[in-house]
């Protein structure tokens, strides 16, 4: 057996910079950078991990280090994907556009279709008009989607463009036909977060199909289920497997199930899935809707509840036992049908796996950061699992948010020890975690960084995740998907237990 020359095997990156060149020119920088001494450094870095640092930290006014949020038009971005044949158009610059593509790409492993209207210089300061005309017409001659969904950024937002009279001026020009279907959300990524430009689009989207629907006096027996802003595939499909059980005629607005995890069959289909629009039309004459995100459906639910004029039900994310059962629950009464024996068996199987996990998992302290519905969710069921959150932390939360977790913490002995922090970020997270240990974190892929600098082990749940594969695929939602979650929380503090066990403890059986 012959071995590869050295020239030829590539090294991963953690091997290449370990080598000696490498740590040899990281040494020389430092001539360049006038840096502290590494002493210096390491006695900087225990200070911030003290109370002292803490109460600085918190007190800052100006400054927001790692946000556990990203901005609106990603959120607009992912709305859009959940509709059949729709092309999100974002006017701005590509940069912002290719930030987007690449948060969805490593998260889903997909690709990410989605346009720009390419903003420059020139049309930061004339404005963005001619950039939407030539967005509108190239995208329709290239890509061919049934709709285009149109979001902003800063540059667009700071100079005022008006998507309404923009995208009519396109139409007056030609570039699309007067007919085509361009429904616009303003999401300027200078407020809110992505739930907002989530909502803001769901919404745009909604109202600009159904403007024209005649309405049907009695419905069309369908139930509608608003997921929210949820990238995880599994729980689209869990809603429609659950519903599917019940015998309950649906439809999920904003499904992206297929469009960010479709098949490798040999051929790319650009626009495949998706909510149909003429079902997504018909919407408007459901006999009600569900919304599952109430951080993420408030200006939707508002549509459905005022404009609408339907039967709307805004419960808890049902991620664990009670939130599935008021998820199950309300389904049954809207749609008139009891639950089938096969349900309450899952149940009945989620209920025996908390008891068999329940002795590792009790009593264990927990921070948990994260948006706001999926934060609260997941409480609830840490809560029924007998674990003692200690920092509740949501960077686009709100007084709502911090109202609904306070309330939830108060339901159970276990939630006495913990502290919410709406508006705080990860840096506020870390001297949390320092000063107030805990056993766990929950949250998505850039608390691996807290982890790792306070060994405490991380269950990833949330978005993004980046740095595991596949997670995403399975749901959290639901009885399912209270399984998956339990068995990610059980295995990672046995998996702790192990690497920690002396050699009379290392036991074979947990």
């Amino acid at each position: 057996m012959t071995t590869a020359p050295e020239a030829f095997r590539v090294k991963d990156h953690n091997e290449l910079f370990d080598s000696p060149e490498y740590a040899a020119q990281f040494e020389r920088k430092r001539e360049f950078e006038e840096g502290c001494s590494s002493d210096e450094v390491e006695r900087v870095k225990q200070w911030t991990r003290t109370w002292e640092y803490r109460e600085k930290n918190f007190a800052r006014e100006a400054l927001t280090v790692n946000p556990a949020k990203a901005c609106q038009p990603l959120g607009a971005v992912l709305a859009s994907l959940g509709f059949a044949g729709t092309l999100p158009l974002v006017h701005g610059s590509q940069g912002c556009v290719a930030y987007f593509r690449s948060h969805f790409a490593r998260h889903f492993k997909e690709p990410c279709p989605t346009v720009s209207s390419s903003m420059t210089e020139d049309a930061a300061v004339f404005g963005g008009l001619n950039n939407m005309v030539e967005a509108l017409d190239n995208a329709t001659a290239l890509y061919k989607p049934d709709m285009i969904a149109v979001s902003t950024t800063c540059m667009a937002e700071v100079i005022g463009d008006d998507l309404h009279a923009f995208i009519e001026t396109s139409r007056e020009r030609g570039s699309i036909p007067a007919d085509y279907p361009v429904p616009f959300a303003h999401t300027p990524s200078f407020v809110g977060s992505h739930l907002t430009g989530y909502d803001n689009m769901l919404r745009a989207i909604l109202e600009y199909l159904a403007r024209d629907v005649e309405r049907k006096p009695h419905g069309n027996g369908r139930l509608n289920i608003v997921p929210g802003f949820d990238t995880y595939v599994g729980d689209h499909r869990e809603i429609k497997r659950i519903l599917a059980l019940m015998g309950v005629d649906h439809l999920i607005l904003g499904d992206h199930s297929a469009s960010m995890d479709s098949p490798a069959d040999g051929e790319y289909v650009l626009y495949p899935g998706g909510t149909p629009l003429d079902e997504a039309a018909d919407a408007i004459n459901a006999n009600g809707t569900i919304f599952l995100q109430e951080f993420a459906s408030r200006k939707t639910a508002e549509l459905v509840r005022h404009d609408w004029g339907q039967p709307e039900v805004v419960i808890p994310t049902p991620i664990g036992v009670r939130n599935t059962d008021r998820f199950i629950t309300e389904v049954a009464r809207l749609a008139g049908v009891t639950v089938p024996d096969e349900i309450t068996a899952e149940r009945g199987r989620l209920v025996d796996a908390l008891t068999d996990s329940h002795a590792y998992l009790h009593g264990k302290r927990v921070a948990i950061a994260g948006d706001p519905d999926i934060v609260l969710g997941t409480l609830g069921f840490l809560l029924e699992l007998g674990m003692e959150p200690v920092h509740v932390l949501s960077t686009n939360g709100d007084a709502a948010f911090e109202s609904h977790a306070q309330e939830l913490l108060a339901s159970s002995p276990f939630g006495a020890k913990a502290t919410v922090w709406a508006g705080k970020d990860l840096w506020h997270l870390r001297s949390l975690v320092f000063t107030e240990p805990v056993d766990l974190l929950v949250g998505n892929s850039y608390l691996k960084y807290l982890s790792r600098e306070s060994d405490t082990p991380l269950v990833r749940v949330g978005f993004p995740i980046f740095d595991r594969h596949h997670l995403h695929r399975f749901p959290i939602i639901g009885y399912a998907g209270g399984l998956h979650l339990l068995t990610q929380l059980v295995n990672t503090v046995l998996d702790r237990l192990d690497r920690e066990a002396p050699d009379h403890s290392y036991d074979a059986v947990r």
